[in-house]
This record gives structure tokens, C-alpha cells and sequence, in this order.
């Protein structure tokens, strides 16, 4: 018998479940501009909010400014 201390061995989780359960249980939300299942409109929304919170992104710098 093998024991692992918490949150070490067993199955890792996949990217989207940790995704999904951080915004039903804590109402964290993990978005990628990239997500294909955003539309345009929702996109930008979550480049504003960003920014608006955490400011430019590094690969914005020295291009356009908001």
C-alpha cells in the first residue's frame, strides 16, 4: 500500500473540470482570449476586464493602448 500525502498521486484532474468546479464552488473564473467557444463581443469583454483589473498584457505593450 502506497501513501501519498493530500493533493499528491492519484488522478490529475483536467484543466476544464478545475476550471469548472473553481467557478461553481468559489466563483473564480479562468478565461482564455483564445476560447473558441467565446464570440467576438465576449472576447473583448474579457480583454477589458483584464486590463481593467491586472492591466495591459505583455504582448499589448508597445502596440495599442486602450
Amino acid at each position: 500500500m502506497r501513501w501519498h500525502p493530500k493533493g499528491y498521486g492519484g488522478q490529475r484532474r483536467d484543466p476544464e473540470q478545475v476550471k469548472r468546479e473553481g467557478w461553481r464552488e468559489q466563483g473564480l473564473l479562468a478565461v482564455s482570449l483564445e476560447d473558441t467557444r467565446l464570440t467576438w463581443p465576449e472576447r473583448e469583454l474579457v480583454r477589458q476586464l483584464g486590463e481593467k483589473l491586472y492591466g495591459s498584457r505583455r504582448s499589448d505593450e508597445g502596440g495599442r493602448h486602450g
